[in-house]
């Protein structure tokens, strides 16, 4: 079994079109709490439409990175996801990372299978699971599959799959601001409110600990929205109609915000502005 450098449960979920051929920030931190030069990683290129071109190009960034070795488990079919030999990988595993393409790909061949069962111990046991775009979205119980992009939320305006499960009581979204996903995320926390949105920009992460909290790392910012307290006209509006959404709580979180899961509020933040904040309160002298 792989030396973990912590027993702590960890999700390592990016927004998707990380950097991958510059300083690859947050792929190098991946390795690292994976294991560094002692991780086992397991690459699922399963989501892409391009698995060689995923696989080529995992294996050379995460080999650049430092990773100690590297397997890939690919299922085409969920007979496939049987197979005691991709189990196997998962469990020796320190780190597993999910590559983007098509969740619905991933809904169909991972949740209920023994790779999905492989990659529930891993989590548990501490190896660190990560996946970008499709990858991010699978981790949750459910995932929007398809829908709308916009500001607007709109009846409608999504599809909703199950996902793994991997983390309870949210639904991630991915190239959060890119695609201009707002409104399709604020329309199913609307319908469904005991679940928290958290949409994720591109080259962007949330590092979520022991399911409690997580930490946001990368280039952009995390959107989380939480409408336990909303009121809305979601169960009444025509299909495409714009929906009533009034009193969420939203919560926009650039790198180094740490925010509570369990009680659902920021914890700690890094100043962007420093300089900025010098320059007020000099003129205010």
């Amino acid at each position: 079994m792989p030396r973990f450098p912590t027993t702590i449960p960890t999700l390592f979920i990016i927004g998707g079109a990380e950097d991958r051929v510059g300083k690859a920030s947050l792929l190098r931190q991946f390795v690292k709490l994976s294991g560094g030069r002692r991780s086992q990683i397991v690459l699922i290129p399963t989501a892409s439409s391009f698995q060689q071109e995923v696989t080529d190009a995992y294996t050379e960034v995460f080999m650049r990175l430092g990773a100690g070795g590297l397997d890939v488990v690919n299922p085409a079919t969920r007979a496939d996801a049987h197979d005691p030999a991709s189990v196997a990988a998962i469990d020796a595993a320190s780190g597993i990372f999910m590559s983007g393409g098509s969740q619905l790909r991933l809904s169909q061949l991972l949740p209920g299978t023994p790779v999905g069962d492989a990659l529930h111990r891993a989590h548990e046991r501490g190896a660190v699971v990560g996946g970008t775009s499709a990858g991010a979205s699978i981790m949750s119980d459910f995932m929007i599959s398809m829908g709308d992009e916009g500001v607007t939320p709109r009846q409608r305006a999504s599809q909703i799959t199950a996902g793994l499960g991997l983390i309870r009581g949210v639904v991630v979204d991915q190239h959060f601001d890119q695609r201009a996903r707002y409104g399709r995320l604020m329309s199913v926390i609307a319908t469904s409110p005991h679940l928290l949105g958290i949409g994720i920009d591109e080259d962007t992460a949330v590092i979520v600990e022991d399911l409690k909290r997580f930490t946001v790392e990368g280039r952009g910012a995390v959107f989380v929205v939480d409408c336990r307290s909303a009121v809305t006209d979601a169960a009444d509006a025509a299909p495409g109609a714009p929906v009533l959404v009034s009193g969420a709580t939203v919560h926009t979180l650039p790198a180094g915000s740490t925010f509570d899961l369990v009680n659902r509020r920021l914890t700690g933040f890094v100043e962007q502005h420093p300089d900025l904040l010098v320059s007020v309160a000099a003129a205010k002298a």
